[in-house]
């Protein structure tokens, strides 16, 4: 959890950084990761910890200068040197050996799925991991869920009505998805049994993309709906009923005992 980066880009002190760092690390565990193979730390706490960690970083400042981080991620004067620095911090998990109490001296590949925004990173550590004689990590891209205003649009956290959150209650994700999710659907009912609704731009039907597991109720649900058999308040009721929601109602019924 890179707690330290959201102190050095935000307006937050260490402290709440790393408070929020654990609000985010009971929202991963909602989602069922197996506590026997799962291994979830905050910066601020681990590296303090773990010399090999920090002797990475090091070795990995080491391969980059400046004229190369501020081509990469557009640094400028007045950027701080926390900022300037932060690359190496976020390459470094990707070497195995900076986990030796799980994998020893061994190499081992790093898969890491990320959304685009963090492709730099990654990109500027699997060029200097050659010189370091370590493994390049292999990255998947990920997509954002999209902000209930619009499928073209990112969530925000300081946008409550942006959003749906892991600690919502059923019932509050039942309002929001009613009340504020941008919908593909005509402007009447006739209209949309003759012409459809568009899942191109329909919020609800892009987070059943991501939340619905059965991908053959999914393509019957597109289907449905861009034929104008199903209505636009019965896909949002899609959503916000099991499964898709189940996650949600985890992480809602886990976060308080964290």
């Amino acid at each position: 959890m890179t707690d330290d980066e959201k102190a050095l880009w935000k307006d937050l002190s260490l402290e709440d950084a790393n408070k929020l760092a654990h609000e985010n690390i009971k929202d991963i565990i909602a989602f069922g990761f197996n506590p026997e193979k799962t291994f979830i730390f905050c910066d601020l706490e681990y590296i303090p910890s773990c010399k090999e960690f920090y002797w990475n970083m090091n070795r990995i400042q080491k391969c980059i200068n400046y004229n190369q981080a501020q081509k990469c991620f557009g640094f400028s004067g007045d950027s701080y040197i926390g900022k300037i620095s932060f690359p190496a911090i976020q390459a470094a998990p990707s070497f195995s050996n900076s986990f030796p109490h799980i994998f020893g001296n061994k190499k081992v590949h790093c898969l890491i799925p990320c959304a685009i925004d963090q492709d730099p990173y990654f990109r500027i550590t699997r060029d200097v991991a050659p010189r370091l004689k370590q493994n390049k990590p292999v990255l998947l891209h990920s997509t954002f869920l999209p902000a209930l205003q619009g499928a073209q649009t990112k969530m925000s956290s300081s946008d409550s009505n942006s959003n749906v959150e892991m600690s919502d209650t059923p019932k509050k994700i039942k309002t929001k998805i009613n009340k504020h999710a941008f919908s593909g659907g005509k402007g009447s009912i006739e209209e949309h049994r003759k012409l459809g609704g568009d899942t191109s731009v329909d919020v609800p039907y892009h987070y059943l993309r991501f939340f619905e597991p059965n991908d053959e109720r999914l393509a019957e649900i597109k289907r449905d709906y861009e034929s104008g058999a199903l209505l636009s308040g019965e896909t949002k009721k899609r959503f916000w009923v099991d499964p898709p929601a189940s996650v949600f109602v985890k992480g809602n019924s886990r976060g308080p005992k964290g």
